[in-house]
C-alpha cells in the first residue's frame, strides 16, 4: 500500500511519520509528475486552505486530484483538508474539491489563541486525543455523510464513502488510531 501526502504546505511530515508508525509507505505530492506514481490513498494536511487551493491550481494538481477523488480514491483531510473537501463553507465563498456533502465553518474556534486539546469519542475508533489549531468545524453533513465525532456540540469528524475528515490534527499526537482507521478504509476498498 502506498499513500500520497499533499506536501504543498502544512503538517505533511507529521502525517508521513504517522503512516510509517502504522507500517504504510508514503510519498509527497509537490508537483504534477508526482501523481503519476501509483497510490492507494491521499492525505490532505492542515495548513491554510486558501493557500493550498491556490497552489493546487497553479501547479496543475487540482483537476487530476479532484478527478481521482471523484472516482473513489480514499482521501483523508485534516483541518484545512476538511475545508478543501467541503462542498459548502458557511463563511467563505471559495470552494475547492467540494467532493464531500457537508457545510464547514472556517476558523470556527477563533484565532491561534483559540487552539485547544481534548479527548473525545470517535465512532468505530474509541476515545482519542484531539488537537485543534485555528480549526474549522462541520455545521452539517448531508447525503451519505456520517458524523464520527462531536466536541462541544459541533461535528469535528465525518466520513462519506471513501472520504474522511477531521477538524483536529491527529498527526500531532502519539495515538495512531485515526491513521489506522484511514488505512483500514483503503484496505476495505481494495
Amino acid at each position: 500500500m502506498q499513500i500520497a501526502v499533499l506536501a504543498l504546505q502544512g503538517a505533511f511530515i507529521e502525517h508521513e511519520q504517522m503512516l510509517a508508525r502504522v507500517g504504510v509507505s508514503a510519498f509527497e505530492i509537490r508537483q504534477l509528475r508526482d501523481i503519476e506514481k501509483p497510490f492507494d490513498g491521499l492525505i490532505i494536511p492542515g495548513g491554510e486552505s486558501t493557500v493550498q487551493g491556490k497552489l493546487l491550481r497553479e501547479l496543475g494538481l487540482f483537476a487530476p486530484l479532484k478527478a481521482k477523488i471523484e472516482a473513489g480514491l480514499p482521501v483523508f483531510g485534516t483541518c484545512a483538508g476538511l475545508l478543501l473537501l467541503a462542498d459548502k463553507i458557511e463563511n467563505d465563498d471559495r470552494l475547492h474539491f467540494a467532493t464531500m456533502q457537508m457545510t464547514a465553518v472556517r476558523n470556527a474556534y477563533g484565532r491561534q489563541l483559540g487552539s485547544f486539546y481534548t479527548e473525545a469519542a470517535c465512532k468505530d475508533i474509541g476515545t482519542i486525543p484531539m488537537t485543534f489549531i485555528r480549526a474549522p468545524y462541520i455545521a452539517a453533513v448531508s447525503g451519505k455523510g456520517q458524523v464520527l465525532a462531536e466536541v462541544g456540540g459541533h461535528i469535528v469528524a465525518a466520513r462519506q464513502d471513501n472520504q474522511l475528515v477531521t477538524a483536529f490534527h491527529p498527526e500531532l499526537n502519539e495515538d495512531v488510531s485515526v491513521h489506522r482507521y484511514f488505512v483500514d478504509m483503503i484496505e476495505k476498498k481494495r
